[in-house]
């Protein structure tokens, strides 16, 4: 079972993304656990206060060191060696290597951060810290159901037929191939031939092409990334070789 546990100040902002889709399929069939921790439970003041002005100056809130502390104490000690993670802008980016990196851990426990960061000294009781990409978010609640997401589909039984997944976008390094369903023709636009005449291997070999050329065109730095196979070297030769000759595959981009 993947044992989550999120400290935040807005519990609540999960209760939707939890009843639907993949996550809520896993809690059904007890392959995952959520549970949402209010922060605010572990303040003292009877305004129950989570932030505070900054040292030195300057605008927006900070959250308070003490409430998330406690916070994390009170979690850890209900779970079995939980990996503890900041969302932060400042943290190492989410992908799927990460993911599956984290997908073996006993448990995760995700602290959220609002208005402008949490205390530095917070920093000295996490295990790690994660950011899901540069944009600027109202807090780690998002960022953590992006997190949570992508790490339901790597439990084994949450995916019906699980090999599907391999053929996704980041599954393997590389972006997804295109895909096509019904009608054969679409206002002018054809499904690809390969694709229809049965033929297994061309098929393979197509999809892989046209995952390799699009890796290339809309996100090289993954192949740099990418220790490539003899087959995919011989395909990215065939790619730059056609591109100089001004040849285009069945690949609809749509003007």
């Amino acid at each position: 079972m993947l044992d989550i546990r999120v400290l935040t100040i807005f519990p609540r902002i999960f209760d939707s993304f939890l009843s639907h889709g993949n996550p809520a399929r896993a809690k059904e069939m007890g392959l995952l656990r959520v549970e949402t921790v209010d922060l605010r439970d572990f303040t003292e003041d009877r305004h129950r206060t989570t932030d505070d002005y900054p040292y030195g100056g300057g605008r927006g809130m900070i959250m308070k060191p003490e409430p998330i502390v406690k916070g994390l104490r009170k979690v850890i000690s209900l779970m079995k060696n939980p990996r503890v993670i900041l969302m932060t802008p400042q943290g190492r980016l989410f992908n799927q290597r990460v993911a599956v990196e984290l997908i073996t851990m006993d448990g995760i426990l995700i602290v959220c951060g609002r208005y402008e960061g949490v205390d530095e000294r917070v920093r000295c009781y996490v295990h790690d810290e994660i950011s899901v990409g540069d944009y600027i978010l109202s807090g780690g609640e998002t960022a953590a159901a992006i997190m949570i997401d992508a790490l339901v589909r790597l439990v084994p039984g949450v995916i019906e037929a699980d090999s599907h997944i391999e053929g996704e976008s980041f599954y393997d390094g590389l972006l997804e191939y295109p895909q096509y369903t019904r009608p054969r023709v679409f206002e002018g636009h054809p499904v690809p031939w390969v694709l229809l005449d049965g033929h297994h291997e061309k098929i393979r070999r197509w999809r892989k092409k046209q995952a390799l050329a699009r890796t290339l065109a809309r996100r090289p730095d993954l192949l740099q990334c990418r220790v490539l196979e003899a087959e995919e070297n011989q395909i990215l030769e065939e790619i730059s070789s056609e591109a100089n000759y001004g040849s285009t595959e069945n690949n609809h981009e749509c003007a």
